[in-house]
């Protein structure tokens, strides 16, 4: 049964649409984010299978896999084999993660065009996550950053930790401002403000973005990254777009999770995330009956059922 067979409205709903943008990039980190913390290993032969899907579907940024060191995340040690894999299309971008220079080096040698770097908005995540420091880490990524620029790659930039730390707890807006502007000042073409632990809510999600603005950082350049921990990631996701933010992020099914994070739950999904979408008259370019089947094709892979309440509601 088709979305538009249940009650999808055909016709947009009354809502107050001039703040709102007109399309929406979904940036789509199912195979990324969304597997890196599966207990068992999925195939490599799965997960090109996953990311042909998401592509069949219409979804135009698949993150792809990244090139973090297998002992700390092992879902991910097959990412030379995904990409020498991976069928490549000309209208989708394949980013990949790189936390380092040896991580850029296997991204050059694998042929990549579009890389993302991840820093922390707090000190203790940055020396649990990137074994690092708040200032230090700059220095870290500061070569990363000029040396993928040489080779015309586009740098995009993830903040983790925006809104709440399990250690530290709330984090001061302007300091997650200060550490996203000098990651733009870098070189990064785009921001993706996280929520890793999931307890932002609209009013906070409007706070720290209105410290950008603030800032003369163009809404355009900033992205958001919501995990649903308290269920608020939809919510959160509304808010941003009223902020005029134009791209989020999501994962197919609500998979993910955080492996330095244990509080962290799934991401905001992306079925959930198209239905809002679609019943805002806002085009993202999903094909959701084509996405839906890929989540519950994945779900079996898994064993599990998918977390993403319009999966649930479609696949029955």
């Amino acid at each position: 049964m088709g979305a538009r067979e249940v009650g999808l409205p055909s016709t947009v709903l009354p809502v107050n649409t001039e703040d709102l943008p007109g399309r929406v990039t979904i940036w789509e980190v199912g195979a990324r984010d969304g597997l890196q913390n599966e207990q068992s290993a999925v195939p490599v032969e799965v997960k090109l299978e996953f990311l042909d899907r998401l592509a069949d579907s219409g979804l135009s940024v698949l993150e792809a896999t990244s090139f973090v060191h297998p002992k700390w995340v092992p879902q991910l040690a097959d990412a030379e084999d995904l990409l020498a894999g991976l069928t490549r299309r000309p209208d989708v971008i394949y980013p990949v993660l790189v936390p380092n220079e040896r991580g850029l080096d296997r991204a050059l040698a694998a042929g990549v065009d579009h890389i993302a770097i991840f820093g922390s908005a707090t000190e203790t995540f940055a020396q649990r996550n990137l074994n690092s420091s708040l200032d230090v880490q700059f220095a870290m990524f500061d070569p990363v950053v000029t040396r993928a620029l040489e080779a015309d790659m586009s740098v995009r930039g993830y903040v983790s930790m925006c809104f709440g730390d399990p250690w530290e707890g709330p984090v001061p807006v302007q300091q997650v401002v200060e550490v996203g502007r000098r990651m733009l000042e870098m070189g990064c073409w785009q921001l993706s403000l996280g929520d890793t632990i999931g307890v932002a809510t609209p009013g906070h999600v409007e706070a720290v973005l209105g410290g950008f603005i603030e800032a003369g950082v163009d809404p355009s350049m900033l992205a958001v990254h919501f995990h649903d921990t308290y269920g608020q990631a939809l919510a959160n996701s509304l808010s941003a777009l009223y902020c005029g933010v134009s791209t989020i992020d999501s994962s197919a099914g609500g998979l993910g999770g955080c492996p330095y994070a244990e509080s962290a739950t799934g991401n905001l999904a992306t079925e959930d995330l198209v239905w809002m979408l679609d019943g805002m008259g806002i085009e993202h370019g999903v094909d959701l009956d084509k996405l839906v089947a890929t989540s519950v094709w994945m779900a079996e892979r898994l064993g599990r059922p998918s977390p993403s309440r319009v999966v649930q509601a479609l696949a029955k």
